[in-house]
């Protein structure tokens, strides 16, 4: 996988286009509405963006989903959160 902070998601892709791009292009958290320039990554999608942020978020409440979580989601958990001894 690349470096690159912003994965467009639901395009054709072009090499040609994606050397063009400038990492400099803002892009914003749809959720979240942070910049790409204030988040780890960000995921582009047709007509919206989800930082790493929001996604572990939202991860982490389909995990739970009102009860607990099994140990291997919670080790997955606990590592993002910087919990993991």
């Amino acid at each position: 996988m690349s470096d690159d902070k912003v994965i467009k998601l639901g395009e054709k892709r072009d090499k040609k286009a994606e050397h063009e791009s400038s990492q400099d292009d803002l892009v914003y958290c749809s959720f979240c509405h942070r910049p790409n320039t204030q988040v780890l990554k960000m995921v582009q999608g047709p007509g919206v963006n989800i930082c790493s942020e929001c996604a572990m978020i939202a991860v982490q409440y389909l995990i739970l989903n009102d009860r607990m979580p099994s140990a291997e989601a919670q080790q997955i958990l606990d590592a993002f959160w910087g919990k993991a001894r």
